[in-house]
């Protein structure tokens, strides 16, 4: 229908509705433990009770007690696609979203769609798009396809999982049903034909449908969904404010480093948080120094932080000195309450020379946190490149100047054995290498220490007069000071390209930090809470707070936002005009502070941004107000001055006293003058409950009614004969319980709906209301066989003072649909406008059933 004197609410008032349609899974454990044919049951059951019920893609399998419950049901026709020279049947989405049924049945989320066959990649993805809709939908699911199983059931089938759905999208469902069968129950379904046909039963029973195999998937199914089972207690604990601890919440941190084990050890650690209620999956990323050493693959983080959300997850990536002790400070700051590694990729010969390991210090640091250590495929097989370490530890400063003085010395003794088989030159020149190894281990003091002591003993040992520090030859005099300048100059440049590694290693950190920063902008993770918590974790500080002015340990400023708690703040930073962040937790180096500085910049950037759009918003009721005052002068100015001009006329003809009027001729002025004058106060009582509704001054009485006492007066308002005109068709008000509304306002919404329906429908074509109760609420039904309204416009149609597709101007103010929509959704209820089948506009006045209407109507 062509809404025509049919506006909405202002913009601000009227935002349309959309109730998402409902989504339920049966869940299985294996292929053939019966998920169709129950899905197939339940929408017999939907249809029985007068849902609109559609099959959408149904998969039989051939299986003849499950074709069979496809009769009764309307079938959905499939798209056909080619590919490779062959032609595939898929989900026709496009249509189904045109025909809009209340339910439909979609067999096989996990499905891969036809490449090029439609919007969507998976038919998961179209299931959203269908669920977005207001469309609900009934579907079916093995539990191998879900995301974070999909590598235990290769391990235990030896079947590889190419069709996966995230774990995310089917804990949204709101109903999850197990179709459970037993093991050998399945196995006999299997031998006598009711799954597979003939020639493919052996070859099954004997592998994927091993009783072992069977037992572990069941089990599988079981524990993901309990897990789901305690996500609901925790939703009802939380609904019913029980304050009682009834379960412990796993808090799993997994720890990624950018190598290929990263999706092992992230599936396993989302099966360790999914076994618990409201267990919550953190992946963190240890930004350190030797980011260009240790082979991290930032392709591979990428992915591996999708992976992560795809479960539900959270990615978190913090600058640390040293990884064991920053993985470990940073789980205690989130409550963790499981650590998962991987198993050390470092070689035996590694471990024996450079020590204990990461995973075994995380274990002596972690206290009361568990830790797995999770076994993958590189494990033992080395690193990717050699690493080294950040900064020099202590054990490295200590070492370097006793290696300067012992090093020289003990090859001083191996060469006095092999005295007159080596000269000068190769003696000094072994020195020089061990004067070299010296600047590797302690840099360059240890360096020029072991220079020094390695020139005392050539003197002393090896250079005539032997014995005696003085030199007779010219040409060891040279040699001596030649050997000193090099060693120092090599030891120099050895430690300067340490120092240059450090460095950069140090900015790729940075730069990893920034970047992942920049990254959650992008994604729109920017309000001020969550960039300070960002912060908070980046840094590993206790808290992080947002404050007016520089505070000092004795002000108390006052915080506008604050992440944590503690006392004195350890460091002040500007975050912009008028705003600093304070930091309390430890003291930064120099070199983090301009990381910080960066994070600054953004928070200021951001509350700069919420000062603007807080403006904006001040700014944007101004200019509604304007817009409304220029169409309702606008509306005065034409719309009021129709009516009364037409009643003004009548009245004057009637007064003339030059003309005669027959009786039929006056009673068609009196006529004429009450239509119009009738035509004016509705358009003023329109303008009057607009006006009331937006200064929040509408008077409400709630109280239950019956569309039988309010359709009829509704109608009569039009000016229409009777209810039994050809021009509305009533039905099935009698069947539907009474609704909680007010009587009045109720009555002058149904006329503003039928009587611009009519406008808009052919002669031909009557109008139909129809009534239906569904879920506790009451829907009401206005369908026309107009020309109806585009999907982008129908919004623009319930704003104040549009005439969306009128055929004339004199239909009146445009206020019908702006009003119906506001008094709808002043008694609780919505107004949402849908095509009709066939062609048209259907008008859905949807409003909750009265507290007393009896059990039998509903």
């Amino acid at each position: 229908m062509t809404t025509t004197d049919t506006a909405g609410l202002s913009a601000a008032a009227a935002q349309p509705v959309v109730r998402p349609g409902r989504f339920k899974v049966f869940l299985g454990a294996a292929p053939g433990v019966g998920k169709t044919y129950r899905m197939l049951d339940e929408a017999h059951r939907r249809v029985a009770r007068g849902a609109d019920v559609v099959a959408g893609f149904v998969e039989c399998h051939r299986r003849r007690h499950t074709e069979g419950k496809l009769d009764g049901l309307e079938m959905l026709p499939l798209a056909g696609h080619d590919y490779r020279g062959s032609r595939y049947a898929e989900l026709d989405r496009e249509a189904l979203l045109s025909r809009r049924p209340q339910v439909v049945l979609i067999d096989e989320l996990a499905h891969t769609n036809v490449p090029g066959g439609g919007r969507h990649a998976k038919r998961w993805q179209d299931v959203e798009d269908i669920l977005a809709a207001g469309i609900d939908v009934v579907t079916t699911l093995n539990i191998q396809h879900l995301e974070s199983l999909s590598d235990v059931v290769e391990k235990i089938t030896g079947v590889p999982q190419r069709e996966t759905v995230p774990d995310e999208f089917v804990r949204r469902a709101d109903e999850i049903e197990l179709v459970d069968i037993p093991p050998e129950g399945l196995r006999r379904r299997m031998a006598h034909g009711n799954i597979y046909p003939p020639e493919r039963i052996d070859a099954s029973l004997a592998n994927y449908f091993r009783p072992g195999n069977l037992i572990a998937l069941r089990e599988l199914a079981l524990l993901w969904l309990a897990g789901r089972v305690d996500e609901a207690l925790h939703k009802y604990r939380v609904e019913h404010g029980i304050g009682e601890v009834w379960e412990t919440r796993e808090r799993v941190v997994v720890a990624l480093t950018g190598g290929s084990e990263g999706e092992t050890l992230i599936r396993r650690a989302a099966r360790i948080a999914g076994r618990s209620a409201g267990g919550e999956l953190l992946a963190v990323h240890i930004a350190r120094s030797d980011a260009l050493a240790a082979g991290v693959s930032h392709a591979a983080l990428a992915a591996q932080r999708a992976l992560v959300e795809d479960l539900g997850g959270s990615y978190h990536s913090v600058v640390g000195d040293e990884v064991p002790t920053s993985l470990v400070d940073f789980a205690t700051a989130e409550n963790a309450t499981q650590l998962v590694l991987g198993t050390s990729r470092r070689r035996r010969l590694e471990r024996f020379l450079t020590g204990p390991g990461i995973g075994e210090t995380v274990v002596g640091l972690s206290e009361d946190i568990d830790v797995h250590i999770v076994t993958h495929e590189r494990a033992g097989h080395g690193r990717l490149l050699p690493s080294r370490r950040r900064t020099l530890p202590t054990s490295r400063l200590i070492a370097g100047p006793v290696a300067g003085v012992v090093l020289p010395v003990l090859l001083t003794l191996a060469l006095d054995r092999m005295r007159g088989t080596l000269n000068l030159t190769s003696e000094a020149l072994l020195f020089l290498v061990a004067v070299v190894g010296v600047a590797c281990i302690g840099g360059v003091a240890s360096a020029v220490i072991a220079a020094l002591t390695a020139a005392l003993l050539l003197n002393y040992w090896f250079m005539p007069p032997i014995g005696e520090f003085t030199m007779s030859d010219p040409d060891s005099v040279l040699a001596l000071v030649v050997f000193a300048v090099v060693a120092a100059t090599v030891a120099a440049a050895a430690d300067r390209s340490l120092r240059l590694s450090r460095r950069a290693a140090r900015a790729t950190a940075e730069a990893e930090t920034m970047s992942s920063l920049a990254g959650s902008i992008v994604r729109g993770d920017q309000t001020i809470p969550a960039l300070l918590e960002r912060t908070r974790e980046t840094f590993g500080m206790d808290t992080v707070e947002l404050a007016p002015e520089a505070p000092d340990a004795a002000s108390g400023t006052e915080s506008r936002h604050r992440i944590g708690g503690g006392p004195d703040p350890d460091l002040v930073v500007a975050a912009g005009p008028g705003d600093f962040l304070v930091l309390r937790g430890r003291t930064l180096p120099s070199s983090e502070r301009r990381v910080l500085a960066a994070f600054a910049a953004h928070v200021g950037a951001a509350v700069e941004r919420g000062r603007l759009a807080e403006a904006a918003a001040e700014v944007e009721p101004i200019k509604a107000a304007d817009r409304l005052r220029t169409a309702l002068l606008r509306a005065v100015s034409h719309d009021l001055r129709t009516p009364l001009a037409g009643a003004l006329a009548a009245i004057g003809s009637l007064r003339a006293p030059d003309v005669d009027f027959s009786e039929e001729d006056r009673a068609e002025l009196l006529e004429s003058a009450e239509m119009s004058l009738n035509r004016l106060n509705r358009l003023v009582e329109n303008l009057l409950d607009l006006s009331r509704l937006q200064a929040g001054a509408l008077t409400l009485e709630l109280r239950a009614t019956t569309l039988e006492e309010v359709l009829p007066a509704a109608l009569d308002s039009l000016d229409l004969p009777s209810v039994d005109t050809p021009g509305i068709d009533v039905q099935n008000l009698e069947t539907v319980p009474a609704l909680q509304a007010d009587p009045p306002l109720l009555e002058r919404v149904l006329a503003n709906l039928v009587g611009n329906a009519v406008r808009h429908a052919p002669a031909d074509r009557p109008v139909l209301v129809t009534a239906s109760a569904l879920a506790g609420r009451v829907e009401v039904r206005i369908a026309d066989r107009g020309p109806g309204i585009a999907a982008d416009d129908r919004e623009r149609a319930f704003e104040p003072f549009q005439r969306l597709g009128d055929r004339d101007n004199t239909a009146g103010l445009g206020l019908g649909l702006a009003l119906a929509r506001g008094l709808t959704e002043a008694m609780n209820g919505t107004l949402t406008p849908e095509d009709t089948p066939g062609g048209g506009l259907t008008m859905v006045l949807s409003l909750p059933v009265a507290a007393d209407a009896t059990a039998g109507r509903l």
